[in-house]
């Protein structure tokens, strides 16, 4: 009695209100949500006790004007759908819910006892809950003959929902989810044997656009998944964690490498600066989108109107690189068209411009195979492009080659000719010239041995030249430019000391030994016993001198000769300080002095004995020196 009074109510009020859903005859039967009578709760917190009782029913009501755009995500609708089950139809039905992106479905199910049975599914739970492995969402259907039972379902998602049932029996189901399959996999195996294709192609030609266009397809393929629920079933079926971003990391990759795909193919650094400028700056900006959706606005992350721009912008780029004669970009220009009538029609779909047909319901699908065949005509047709240019380029080259060839064998035959004439010009004046080398060589002959007399002639001169100074620097003081004949630099000056000092051999002046190296210093002796280095200034009154030493030879010339010439003069004809003249020859009137105390007064023939020091004589020169520093320090500090 209280089955049938249930029965009995349900039946009088779903016959009122006109929702009674009776079983298809052909098995199968769309149902929109504009269609169904639904109930809004936008605060989610309504239960299914309230929303099964019979106060509540008047809350269900039906919007034919309701459109996808409607959608309001994070809110739960409440679908309710009253099935009038018949007793001649024998096969199992199933409500089937068409998006396998919805987050969160709860179905209550009419059970035995006249109470619901809820179901729960939904992309964020595991795969492996499921009633059936199938991709979509399915709820078995308990069939009694002329009986209406209702059914509820809780639909939540954070994103939009396509709420779209398919109520349809299961020999329907196993025929429209084999053919999908089917469908799918030809889908993946096109796209798995364009990617392997174009990968034996990179490794004959080894181009990094066919490994561009490689990792295009693919995020092509694995954004294909994610949104038909392919990849939550066979790639991460315990990961539903995964759903809320496989779509939006898919589809960026998508428009990233489809960005930089056509930066390579179309050589737009070369071709079109401005475009490749527009086309880094799109892989930025799209780059700045995914990263602020995915840490600010999750709720967009997987927002694909948007990619109607950077698609826009390819189509574009390859359209006026077209234009400007470069051929291989005709098959990209009708593949990225094609591609974006695919994104147009999923457009209209879900602006509710169009109706949800099969069609439109694939057509990105279509679009994506249609466009990857396109862009590998368009990587093969490159390929043959430039095949015809190589192909051309070598003809020319062959054709160029041939034409060198017959004019090296005129030019040769030319230069024969004129090497033979050019030989006999060349005997005639190869004896011409022997002629007149055996001529050069008698006045070669000739003309040395004038050379060698006039060489004895101007050594004799010199050296008579040098006897002459010689003797004028013995008997009268000669001037300053004379005497620089004598001594013109500072090596003449060495080596007159080098002789002064050791004609009679060297000895060393600390420990007597006779055997010396040569010292740190040109013409210096270093003792190989102790070490000693003694310069060649050393000893002389010219050690430490801080001017030319050949000016200090005529400074001591003209002080043992005894012409008394000024500072004044001096240090002009000198160049040199009246400071620098006046301390140098008051250091010879000190060791003239010295020479005279001992008896020893030289002349102007032996002005050089003024010059050695002997070692006492050395020693108390430096102790001289020392002494006056020291009262001249002292003076000062008297003072």
């Amino acid at each position: 009695m209280r089955i049938s009074l249930f029965v009995m109510l349900m039946f009088l009020g779903c016959s009122a209100r006109g929702q009674t859903l009776e079983v298809p005859v052909d098995g199968e039967r769309i149902l929109y949500l504009r269609e169904l009578e639904y109930y809004v709760d936008t605060t989610n917190t309504v239960d299914f006790e309230l929303v099964s009782s019979a106060s509540f029913r008047d809350r269900f009501i039906k919007v034919p004007t309701y459109q996808n755009k409607d959608f309001l995500p994070d809110v739960s609708y409440w679908i309710r759908i009253p099935i009038h089950h018949k007793d001649d139809h024998k096969s199992i039905w199933l409500l089937e819910f068409y998006d396998q992106t919805i987050d969160h479905i709860e179905a209550f199910v009419p059970s035995e006892n006249n109470g619901h049975a809820r179901l729960i599914m939904g992309d964020h739970y595991p795969f492996t809950q499921r009633n059936f492995q199938h991709k979509n969402f399915e709820v078995p259907l308990t069939m009694r003959k002329d009986t209406i039972l209702v059914y509820y379902f809780k639909v939540k998602s954070h994103e939009f929902a396509d709420i779209r049932i398919a109520f349809r029996s299961e020999r329907r189901f196993i025929s429209y989810a084999l053919n999908e399959y089917f469908l799918y996999g030809t889908f993946y195996g096109m796209i798995l044997i364009i990617a392997l294709y174009n990968f034996l192609v990179y490794l004959a030609i080894r181009e990094i656009k066919n490994l561009y266009y490689i990792f295009y397809i693919l995020s092509v393929a694995l954004y294909a998944m994610s949104l038909d629920g392919i990849a939550f079933q066979y790639l991460w079926p315990d990961h539903p964690e995964w759903n809320d971003y496989a779509v939006g990391f898919t589809l960026y990759s998508v428009i990233l490498w489809a960005l930089i795909f056509t930066r390579r193919f179309l050589s737009t650094r070369a071709k079109a600066p401005n475009l490749d400028s527009w086309l880094k700056g799109m892989i930025v900006a799209r780059t700045l989108v995914f990263l602020v959706e995915f840490f600010f606005f999750p709720e967009y992350f997987t927002f694909r109107v948007i990619e109607i721009i950077p698609l826009s912008l390819v189509f574009y780029t390859g359209l006026k690189i077209w234009m400007r004669g470069y051929r291989p970009a005709r098959f990209f220009v009708i593949a990225y068209g094609l591609l974006l009538m695919g994104f147009l029609l999923r457009s209209l779909v879900y602006f509710n411009v169009l109706s949800i047909t099969i069609l439109s319901h694939y057509s990105l699908h279509l679009s994506f195979v249609v466009e990857m065949l396109f862009l590998t005509f368009a990587l093969g047709d490159r390929i043959r492009i430039l095949k015809d240019n190589r192909d051309r380029a070598l003809k020319r080259i062959i054709l160029q080659n041939e034409m060198n060839m017959q004019l090296k064998d005129k030019v040769n035959r030319e230069l024969e000719e004129k090497v033979r004439e050019r030989t006999v010009a060349l005997d005639l004046k190869n004896k011409e010239l022997e002629e007149s080398n055996q001529k050069l060589v008698v006045q070669a002959r000739e003309i040395n041995q004038i050379n060698s007399l006039l060489d004895l002639d101007n050594w004799k001169l010199k050296n008579k030249v040098i006897e002459v100074l010689e003797e004028r620097l013995h008997e009268t003081a000669m001037e300053y430019g004379e005497f620089r004949t004598l001594y013109p630099d500072t090596l003449a000056c060495h080596r007159f000391l080098e002789t002064l000092k050791w004609s009679q051999g060297y000895k060393c002046r600390r420990c007597g030994n006779e055997k010396y190296f040569e010292g740190a210093q040109k013409f210096g002796r270093r003792c190989t016993r102790c070490g000693y280095n003694e310069s060649i200034t050393s000893y002389t009154v010219f050690h430490g001198i801080k001017f030319p030493i050949e000016k200090a030879f005529y400074i001591a010339y003209l002080s043992v000769a005894g012409k008394k010439k000024t500072l004044e003069e001096l240090a002009s004809t000198l160049e040199i300080r009246m400071n620098t003249v006046w301390s140098f020859r008051r250091k010879l009137t000190e060791r003239i002095a010295e020479l005279e105390a001992h008896g020893k007064r030289p002349t102007t023939g032996r002005w050089e004995e003024v010059v050695l020091l002997g070692p006492s004589e050395g020693l108390r020169g430096v102790r001289s020196r020392i002494s006056g520093f020291v009262r001249r320090s002292f003076g000062r500090f008297a003072k």
